[in-house]
Formats: C-alpha cells, structure tokens, sequence
C-alpha cells in the first residue's frame, strides 16, 4: 500500500506467501475462521449492554474518505472499516479471504477470475452490492477525469486499463463485466501471481454509485456516505478525529465486535504516546523516538518486521540531483548502519535497494561490503568529477519531509553525513501531511522524504510505481530498459525467471540510476494491550482489519 507513511510506525521485513491461495488452475475460496474471533462470543455478549469502543492515534488527517483519490497509510486504516472490496485480508498473515465475493475461480492460465458475490452484501442505506457496482468503481478510478493517484495499480493489473486510463481508449477497453448482478469478471494483463492478495487494497475498493451520482464530490461528508464496510461514519471533525459506528447492515455483522472506532488525527508523536499512557487510547501508532527504548519495555509494546523500505526521492530533471554521479554520491555518503543504531533504534534493517529482504529475492548489496571509508572515497570522487570538489561551489539542497517528530531526525542525521563528507549544505523543511504529499506526487522538490509499504508479499510492488509516467513516481524516473522489464514479469507465471526479470529491473534502477536513496526497512514499533484486544495478529503487512478485533 504506497502507503506512504506520515510517520514511523514500524520497521518490517518479509515472508513466503505460504498461507495465500493456489492461483493456479480453477482456485476457489472457502470462508476462513479466526481461531481467535470465534471463542469470544460468550465473552462478548455478557457485556453487550457496554458499549466497546477502540480509540486509534492515527498520525495524520486524512487526505479524503473517497478511496479513489488517497495514497496513504492514514487513509488505509479509516477506509479498511467503512468499505469492503471483493476479497478482505486476513488478520494474520495478509492474505486474501471472502470478502464482498463469497468464492472465485480461475480459468486454467490463471488470466481471467470470476467472483461469485454475496446475495446478503449491502450498503448501509440497504440498498444492494451488484457485480455492476464493482464495475462502476473500477472504471471511475480509472478515468482520467477521476485524477487518482493510485490509478497506476489496478492499471497494472487488468487487461485494456492502462490504455484507458492513459487517455488512449475508451472506458470499454477495460475488460471487466457483471455477467449478472451478482457474478464479476476480470481479465489480466497476464498470469499474476499475487493478484488475490493486491484486490484488498483500497484502489480495488466497491463505492456506492447511486451515492456518488447523486451528491457528487460532497458523497463522502457524514451526512451522505454509504459504505458497505463493518462500520458507518457518524462524524468527522478535521484535524482532531473521525468516529465511525457498527454497521447494521454489513454482511457479517454478527462478527463485529466494536460498537464505535475513534480515530484521532495528530502529527504530534509525544502528544498521542502520553494520550496511550493516560488510557485515552487503545493503539498508538507512532512512538516517539526518544521513548522508544522506554515504550520496548512495555508488555503491550509491539515491534515486528515490516514490508516496507523507507527512502528518499531525487528530482531526476532539475538541479545538481539530475546528474547520476551525484545521487550515487549522496547514497554512499548515507552510513546506514549508524542511522538504524543511533537514530531509529527500533531494529531496522539498512538497506541498499528499493526491495527489502524477501524469501527467494535477493537484496541488492551493501557497497565495499559496508566499508564506508571507502563508501565515502567513492562518493568525494563522483562528486568531485562532477564539478565539485569537496563540496566546493555546490548549491544548498533543500529536503522536504512531512511533520513528525521521526521524520525530522531523520532528515538531521541526512543533513549532517552530507555536510561531514561531502561538505554539503543541506536545508530541512517540513510540511503538513496533505501539502506534503502534493508536493511529493506532482515533483515539487529537490530531495523529498518517501516510504513505501507492500500492497502485496511480491517484489515487484515495490519496482512497478517507478514505471515511466506512473502516479507514484514523483521523481519522475524513466528508464525504457526498466519499463519493459517490468511489463515482462507482468506476463511470467511465479517462479526463478519470473524473479530475475525483476531482479534485473532492480538493479538498474539503483545500482545504474540510483533514481532513489534507500535508507532501511523498518519494523512496526505500536503499543496495544493485547491482554485487553483480540484479533489483532502481528504480521509483515501491519494489516489489522477493524472487523476482527475485539475486547476479551
């Protein structure tokens, strides 16, 4: 999910995709129980007459409440409890189950699902979910005249979408169809090994169309929305907190155990811990870094690996940083090892490409072996033949990061190794969450804070946002070598080939182009009582769908 990330909650890794569905040949799907959601039923009902509400410090405003038009990881947590797409995630591990579709199957090259809805699937005004409501959704994200800055990720997936959404064909192109109301199907630009997974993702998510008609962009204020998710907005006050209610009318509602989620927006990290520690909230997000070492002692401290690389991005056509030799100057002048010790302290792991550790996926390398002598020799001799040496006569950079107390360390620790080895000047600016992601998506910057975590448990969610003209590409990279090694692994069945394509694809966008500056992989560092609240698993997607937690 770009999720770009407003703040540091984490530091992750990977795993195998041991527990996702066969995607071969005619998979179908069964309902999944939670071992834990479906003891506490006894539990639960005794104390039915107390209203459960679970309060969120959830680091940021949101952009919006239309699924089309967000890309963060603020937005993700809020839209994952007021809408429901074809397939949900499950609370361990990721995965895709039932969600809106109650089963699917595949045809035999696995390029063409087709997904058998629920008949009791409603949106909260009760009108009913129809497979042309799916259609709808997609095609409006789609559109051009939509403006969707995670338009790029379904067009990556479904035959005939890129050419519409690049204005070149008409909506028909794209091929899904309602072959009824309550039967869906999609075709695929090619055997995707991991495309179950990715349709939880909210750019795949269903949206009321009668609702959308007929209020236009003023569909999602509390007086007009229609999910079809676990719960319903009730009031959003900006820049202070979002409440949203059980849902009376979602499918599974006899499984939602939360009467009212509050989420509280704030970018002030130590405000939110001291809200924790004052019981006025239920899960803390963002721990401040100097109570870090304080919050790990805690037995209600989380920390796990995340799928996730943080990183920063260069303006590839303006400037000093549209020369190559001079972002390779800048990364090997980054002693990464000394950030994740004396900085993020949360267990992070350095990391030198895009791609974070995988299983069966191969990292790109630490250079000289993470000897930063000779890091930092290299990095004085490609500034040097660059036209400055020592630094001499280079402008002042400016970074942009958004507000937080973490994103702002780590800017200064950036600030000081370019100054301490390059003799660099280097200016730090911080800007709120929504002016910063303006800033980041449309190219308006020199250096700019960036982190991206996994839509999906496959290296190429990390490669395909840098495809030439895509939305999340706000360095503007393009490189047509890249490109097409991407469109290549598009259309590869899993397997060794499949990965060294992309393993190829990487290497030129960091090791050639150095189009990004990778920093490290972070880990989830959350404090949640989970004595207190069941349903929530730790897992390398930091996904925790609202529906399935509960109080014990």
């Amino acid at each position: 999910m770009l999720l770009l990330i407003p703040a540091l909650l984490f530091a992750n890794g990977t795993k195998e995709e041991e527990h996702k569905k066969d995607h071969g040949t005619s998979s179908s799907a069964t309902e999944k129980d939670d071992d834990g959601d479906n003891k506490h039923s006894d539990a639960t009902s005794s104390a039915s007459k107390k209203e459960v509400v679970f309060r969120i410090a959830n680091t940021a405003e949101v952009e919006s409440l239309d699924p089309s038009l967000v890309s963060g990881t603020p937005e993700s947590r809020v839209l994952s409890g007021l809408f429901e797409g074809l397939v949900a995630a499950d609370p361990k591990d990721a995965s895709a189950v039932p969600g809106v579709a109650e089963s699917w199957e595949s045809n035999k090259d696995g390029t063409q699902y087709t997904f058998h809805l629920r008949k009791n699937a409603l949106w909260s005004d009760g009108t009913p979910v129809t497979a042309q409501d799916v259609v709808y959704s997609w095609l409006r994200i789609l559109n051009p005249a939509t403006g969707s800055p995670y338009a790029w990720f379904p067009a990556m997936f479904l035959k005939g979408a890129a050419e519409y959404n690049e204005g070149s064909a008409p909506a028909s192109s794209v091929q899904i169809r309602a072959l009824d109301d309550s039967t869906f199907q999609m075709d695929l630009v090619g055997p995707l090994p991991y495309v179950l997974d990715a349709l939880s993702h909210y750019s795949f998510a269903i949206v009321p169309e009668h609702v959308v008609k007929k209020y236009g962009t003023d569909w999602t204020k509390p007086e007009h929305i229609v999910g079809n998710g676990p719960f319903v907005l009730t009031e959003h006050l900006p820049e202070t907190s979002l409440t949203m209610v059980k849902s009376d009318t979602y499918w599974d509602k006899e499984n939602v155990h939360l009467d009212k989620v509050v989420f509280y927006a704030s970018d002030k990290d130590t405000t939110t811990y001291n809200m924790y520690l004052n019981g006025e909230l239920d899960w803390d997000v963002s721990i401040p870094p100097d109570q870090l070492k304080a919050a790990s002692m805690r037995s209600d401290f989380q920390s796990t690996p995340y799928l996730s690389t943080q990183y920063y991005l260069y303006n590839m056509f303006e400037g000093p940083t549209s020369d190559v030799r001079i972002r390779k100057a800048l990364s090997l002048a980054v002693d990464r090892q000394a950030l994740v010790d004396q900085v993020t302290q949360g267990g992070e792991v350095p990391a030198w490409g895009i791609v974070p550790p995988m299983a069966g996926y191969d990292a790109i390398p630490v250079p000289n072996d993470g000897d930063m002598e000779k890091n930092i020799s290299e990095a004085k001799a490609l500034l040097a033949d660059a036209g400055y040496p020592s630094g001499v006569g280079f402008p002042t950079l400016t970074i942009i990061y958004n507000t937080s107390e973490y994103t702002k360390k780590i800017a200064e620790f950036i600030q000081y190794q370019w100054k301490e080895h390059l003799g660099i000047n280097v200016k730090l600016e911080n800007q709120e969450w929504q002016t910063f992601l303006t800033n980041k998506n449309s190219g308006k910057f020199q250096v700019v804070r960036a982190g991206w975590v996994g839509d999906y448990q496959d290296p190429n969610t990390f490669l395909d946002m840098f495809v030439t003209g895509g939305a999340q590409n706000g360095g503007r990279y393009s490189n047509k070598k890249f490109d097409a090694l991407i469109h290549q692994a598009a259309q590869m069945p899993a397997g060794k080939e499949r990965t060294a394509v992309l393993h190829q694809a990487d290497e030129i966008l960091i090791t050639e182009d150095m189009a990004v500056l990778p920093l490290y992989s972070p880990v989830t560092s959350t404090l949640i009582d989970t004595s207190k609240w069941g349903g929530w698993y730790d897992n390398v997607m930091a996904s925790h769908p609202l529906k399935n937690i509960y109080q014990k």
